[in-house]
């Protein structure tokens, strides 16, 4: 993948946020890197997934400053550094409000490793991130200090993040923190949802690294 592509991929994600129901208008944003590259894009502030064009993301280099592009950044985009400074494996980030996670997240109460499926993306519960006023460094630093060792997080009274390798693994943990989401709020109109428990996450995470995928 070249620049071009990566600047490509984020506004294809950005359509499929709203094609796939997990934002709505300009909500959300999205940010990617090429791996090992000390800068990232990241999508622009206000403008609708549909009529953005590659020359409308903003470039950002890891200490901060702006280094292509004319249009502002996303008012989270200081969320999305700290998550690449922290995290060097890292090379995308999707933030959503997609509708099942905003409605956990409205209720601060992080998601039990319930499904098999959470222990594999995410080894163990999707924490909630506590709130602060959108576009703010606290809440920059509130999630980070999640996505330091997480792979998604809830972000309270505000909806979802997930991080991957790339772009598309991080859309994957979107798709499946809505879907976890959703389960976990039906689950509970019933009764209470059972975790998994430590020592199966631990057989779970030991098995896969074994035997999950082509070697």
């Amino acid at each position: 993948m070249n620049e071009r592509q990566l600047q490509e991929k984020i506004i294809q994600i950005g359509n499929d946020l709203i094609a796939q129901g997990l934002t709505e208008g300009t909500g959300g944003n999205i940010s990617g890197r090429l791996p090992g590259a000390d800068w990232i894009y990241v999508s622009p502030s206000g403008i609708p997934y549909a009529e953005i064009k590659p020359e409308d993301l903003v470039k950002i280099d890891l200490k901060g400053e702006i280094i292509g592009g004319t249009r502002k950044p996303s008012i989270e985009h200081n969320l999305h550094l700290k998550v690449f400074q922290n995290r060097p494996e890292v090379n995308g980030v999707i933030h959503t409000h997609s509708t099942y996670a905003s409605a956990m997240a409205t209720l601060h109460r992080e998601i039990p490793p319930i499904l098999d499926s959470m222990v594999a993306s995410f080894g163990g519960p999707l924490r909630v991130a506590k709130y602060a006023t959108m576009g703010s460094m606290e809440l920059a630093e509130n999630v980070n200090e999640i996505l330091k060792t997480d792979n998604g997080a809830l972000l309270a009274n505000h909806g979802a993040i997930a991080v991957g390798t790339d772009l598309d693994q991080a859309m994957r943990r979107c798709h499946l923190i809505e879907k976890v989401s959703q389960i976990m709020l039906f689950a509970s109109c019933a009764g209470t949802p059972v975790a998994i428990s430590e020592e199966n996450i631990k057989k779970a995470l030991a098995f896969l690294r074994a035997n999950y995928g082509q070697k």
